[in-house]
């Protein structure tokens, strides 16, 4: 009974994580560019009872083994990220942007660190009389192909960004300052660490060092592949949530929740059982 309550506690543990998951997809469903997790479990260590020594039959004529196996419950394995595209909403904003191209992301500086969003509302933060800063909706400077922060000199009449992210800020002379968008094309998203604020930043470890080659997980998507960059000027991306297959997924959990806590009942009753036995 007590190995009973231990599979079921353990699962429970994760199971929770799971919901906390489910609830922040929910609560993100407003969030421009977010981008929602699904949580994927594997089973905890499986120990094998043998109780058939005598193996008589073919290896063909069973699917399974000759043994007993006991689990002891289940994990949380691996958070992943699914980089479907969302839905347009269409603003009228010149500083408002969108991808229309799955797994394409702008880079920002946060924490002294470039960081990567698909969060494409940007805004313009003073730095002097003369100059202004292009930043997210958190104050992070947005950055060029060459990762320098985009610096604005002089009155702003209008701006323009084309399809392949080239950002144009038009002035009242009729001269422009045109700077190309940071964009990065993640390869391997699983590998992404959330930063907080909708963005993402590379795996490190304790150190401060990369697990894992940038080239590895993304690709910078300067100079001669430009074109491969697709920005819509005017419209926001929409969250990838589905509600309806949220609360179907909450509901799911909630249920098998439900199971494992009444497991741990059933076991603590049995075991008042056979303690009250004279």
């Amino acid at each position: 009974m007590n190995r009973t309550m231990i599979t079921a506690t353990n699962t429970l543990s994760q199971l929770q994580k799971q919901m906390d998951i489910i609830g922040h997809n929910m609560a993100n469903i407003d969030t421009a560019g977010y981008k929602r997790r699904e949580a994927k479990f594997t089973d905890l260590l499986v120990q094998e009872f043998r109780n058939q020594p005598n193996d008589r039959l073919e290896p063909q004529d069973r699917m399974t083994s000759f043994d007993i196996r006991q689990g002891t419950g289940a994990k949380l394995g691996q958070v992943q990220m699914h980089l479907a595209q969302g839905g347009l909403k269409t603003t009228d904003r010149s500083l408002d942007t969108a991808f229309t191209a799955e797994g394409q992301f702008y880079r920002v500086m946060a924490d002294g660190e470039v960081r990567f969003t698909r969060n494409g509302a940007f805004y313009l933060s003073p730095l002097s009389d003369n100059e202004t800063l292009l930043v997210n909706s958190d104050g992070h400077a947005i950055l060029d192909e060459n990762d320098r922060p985009i610096t604005i000199v002089g009155n702003v009449k209008n701006f323009r960004v084309n399809e392949t992210g080239q950002f144009s800020a038009e002035k009242y002379d009729g001269t422009s300052q045109d700077f190309n968008l940071g964009v990065s094309l993640v390869k391997k998203p699983q590998f992404l660490e959330q930063a907080g604020g909708n963005l993402f930043a590379l795996p490190r470890n304790e150190k401060g060092e990369l697990i894992m080659e940038e080239a590895e997980i993304l690709t910078n998507l300067n100079g001669a592949l430009r074109n491969q960059v697709s920005i819509q000027q005017g419209v926001l991306e929409q969250s990838n949530v589905d509600m309806s297959k949220e609360m179907t997924d909450l509901i799911n959990v909630q249920r098998s929740y439900q199971f494992h806590a009444k497991t741990v009942t059933m076991a603590d009753q049995m075991l008042g059982l056979v303690n009250g036995i004279r």
